[in-house]
């Protein structure tokens, strides 16, 4: 499974609002309920402006304009600068779904998006690995993406029945798609998951620690295997990614086994094994270190909150 499938599906999310926008005139809103949630826009009509708590200048977003907002920071989105933002709670039903919600008379703007819920049982830790705010303009290659829109906007449209289902499977599409094009068009200046995974390079070395975790990698291997010196690979890696190699290997693989240990299917054992750990000691030793748990606490805790909860990891 390539990186960022395979972020996806330990993320785990679940989209239960797909709905639209539609404003006029001036007119700002304060996204107030993005704590542990995704979600996810794209600008059909018009023209707005995003602003975000401490993070850079205000962003303009246009016509074919898409973002997904992963951080839970409070966003402001607004027509002007100038507008005093009103909650979105207070705007905005929070049960939608399925509405193209219609404020200050319409006309100017439509956005649609989705909001996902996160099931996965470590979303906070692997959330971090996404930009605060992703964009991806009107000017990239995104034909599938323009596709996947003028279907959802046709389902909401015209509610034939299964719409919310249809719509809801093409917010997926759309998410996965707007996070494909993000890493395409990754600057080289920047840092963090995503970034590296548009270096070619780097990329390449961490599809390869995700596709066998398994192997017994280590930085001379990573390094042969991209075509770089030991010196430079691990400079550029930890230049590009935020952290060394060794380590961010380590890491990756204590994420995917505890989401084994979540599902309670493995032995603590064959977990191990699987992960290219001699012993259960040192798979151990090492979970700790990462999770802040031991696995056997840890898949203790997630056995009590499916008993007490009737989910798993749900935020």
């Amino acid at each position: 499974m390539d990186a960022l499938s395979e972020l996806l599906s330990l993320l785990k999310p679940k989209s239960y609002i797909t709905a639209g926008f539609d404003a006029g005139g001036h007119w700002a809103l304060t996204l107030d309920d993005l704590g542990g949630r995704i979600k996810c826009y794209a600008v059909m009509r018009g023209e707005c402006w995003l602003t975000m708590n401490g993070i850079g200048d205000a962003i303009k977003v246009c016509a074919g304009d898409c973002f997904v907002l992963p951080s839970g920071r409070s966003v402001h989105i607004a027509s002007d600068l100038q507008t005093k933002p009103r909650p979105a709670s207070e705007v905005l039903d929070p049960n939608r779904s399925g509405e193209v919600v219609t404020y200050n008379g319409g006309g100017d703007v439509l956005l649609v998006g989705s909001r996902f819920e996160i099931d996965g049982p470590h979303a906070e830790f692997m959330l971090k690995a996404l930009p605060p705010l992703i964009r991806v303009d009107a000017s990239s290659d995104q034909i599938k993406l323009r596709l996947y829109l003028d279907l959802m906007m046709a389902e909401l449209k015209d509610m034939k029945p299964g719409a919310m289902s249809v719509a809801q499977n093409l917010s997926h599409m759309i998410l996965a798609q707007v996070l494909r094009l993000h890493i395409e068009t990754a600057n080289e200046t920047d840092v963090g998951w995503f970034a590296a995974l548009s270096e070619p390079r780097i990329g390449k070395a961490m599809e390869a620690m995700h596709s066998d975790p398994a192997l017994p990698w280590t930085l001379e291997a990573l390094a042969d295997k991209v075509g770089m010196s030991r010196s430079s690979f691990a400079d550029h890696f930890r230049k590009r990614v935020g952290e060394p190699p060794m380590s961010y290997l380590t890491r990756w693989r204590m994420v995917s086994a505890a989401e084994r240990l979540s599902l309670g299917q493995e032995s603590i054992t064959q977990i191990s094994i699987s992960l290219g750990y001699a012993s259960e000691h040192a798979f151990s030793t090492a979970f700790k270190r990462v999770m802040g748990l031991p696995p056997r606490q840890y898949g203790r805790g997630r056995e009590q909150e499916v008993s007490s909860t009737g989910i798993i990891g749900k935020i």
